[in-house]
């Protein structure tokens, strides 16, 4: 299964996301990287390399983050393992990783789990 990594400058929110996937696809592999390693606003890279190894089941892993350095800290993370099997998802975090955890529930592999994050760019609200 492809697990996903949530990255935001908040923990309360990258575990608020985490766990509304969670329930929405329970037994999907979902890992929260927010906040500083003291619980401040920010990124770390080594919260977002360690939940991609949470979740690193053999299938990929689909990183979600919300903005700014959030994406630039995730994408060093990318490049720093040298792997083509951990991606970064362009999406909103919170439909994206909905539509992420239901669609590696399902089986999907890593290139459609990321699509299918991608793809709720288009998912209107009204």
């Amino acid at each position: 299964m492809v697990g996903l990594v949530i990255v935001s400058h908040s923990m309360k929110l990258a575990e608020g996301v985490a766990d509304v996937s969670r329930v929405m696809a329970a037994g999907c592999p979902v890992a929260a990287a927010g906040g500083l390693d003291d619980g401040g606003f920010g990124t770390s890279f080594g919260k977002i390399r360690s939940a991609v190894e949470s979740v690193d089941g053999g299938d990929g892993v689909v990183i979600l983050a919300d903005m700014g350095s959030a994406v630039m800290t995730a994408e060093m993370v990318i490049e720093e393992s040298g792997r083509k099997d951990v991606v970064l998802a362009d999406c909103p975090i919170a439909e994206g990783a909905i539509a992420a955890s239901v669609a590696s529930l399902c089986g999907d592999g890593l290139s459609d789990v990321k699509a299918k994050a991608e793809a709720t760019w288009d998912e209107r609200k009204v």
